[in-house]
């Protein structure tokens, strides 16, 4: 079921948006496999700049800046897991 682009999709679209869970996988545990470490951290670095660098302009401006602050502390929570 698709959403009317007129208004915004159900769902958490900052911590889990709906549309980036295929098969029970969520998107960013894929990508966190795929990298590793020092690869997904800095992944989620460019991922702060790209939503600080556009959130004025979209028209979301705290939705984009609050994905930036799930990067950073999503960064964080791995360079702190042991192992």
């Amino acid at each position: 079921m698709t959403t009317p682009a007129s208004q915004p999709p159900s769902g958490d679209m900052v911590n889990h948006p709906p549309h980036y869970t295929q098969g029970g996988v969520e998107c960013i545990e894929a990508i966190r496999a795929s990298l590793g470490l020092e690869g997904f951290v800095a992944y989620c670095r460019g991922n702060v700049q790209k939503y600080l660098w556009r959130a004025e302009h979209k028209g979301r401006t705290v939705e984009d800046m609050k994905k930036a602050a799930w990067y950073i502390n999503r960064a964080i929570e791995e360079l702190e897991r042991p192992g």
